[in-house]
């Protein structure tokens, strides 16, 4: 966000540092819900309202949200750190960075949804910054083609997602569709 103020040199260390914090302590989470195995669901606040039900955001940290916590952090912790060394003379190394660590955010968002709503945004997000980070060297055909051709396989996805959410609703008679906690 502050990219430009920070310059090349401190932006990618400070994203490398956050990402290091972060993986310690998905590895701490990871520790507690395997040794307590009693899943938490954080709710934060309600989205909002429906005739039949409510919306809220709601985390979801479980034995496999934590599990994947963890690897996301550790995977996107060493790809941030040999991402700053190679780009190093790259000048849009900040951009790189941003569209990265948006990355690692969507994809934690992905993970630890509690809600089948709070899934396909994450899962959206995922989609975009792949496009983004595909098309990183934008001035490159082969790029262009390929974070094309990511954005499409991206809705066939999306389909797949969406008509699975309303077979899980449809099969299980779920009362509320959005909330992924009845399943566990």
């Amino acid at each position: 966000m502050f990219g430009s103020l920070l310059g090349k040199e401190r932006s990618g260390w400070i994203a490398c540092t956050f990402l290091f914090f972060g993986m310690v302590g998905s590895l701490g989470i990871l520790f507690e819900t395997v040794v307590s195995n009693l899943p938490t669901f954080v709710t934060l606040d309600v989205w909002f309202t429906l005739p039949n039900s409510k919306v809220e955001w709601i985390f979801s940290f479980d034995r496999l949200s934590s599990i994947m916590c963890s690897v996301v952090l550790v995977v996107s912790f060493f790809v941030h750190l040999f991402s700053y060394y190679y780009l190093r003379n790259d000048p849009h190394q900040i951009r790189f960075f941003s569209y990265l660590s948006i990355f690692t955010f969507f994809m934690l968002f992905l993970v630890t949804s509690g809600t089948f709503l709070q899934l396909i945004v994450g899962w959206e997000g995922v989609g975009l910054t792949s496009f983004l980070l595909i098309n990183f060297w934008f001035t490159r055909i082969e790029a262009n083609k390929a974070s094309l051709k990511a954005v499409l396989i991206n809705r066939v996805g999306d389909c797949g997602l969406i008509f699975s959410i309303l077979l899980i609703y449809s099969f299980f008679a779920v009362e509320n569709l959005f909330f992924l906690g009845a399943f566990f």
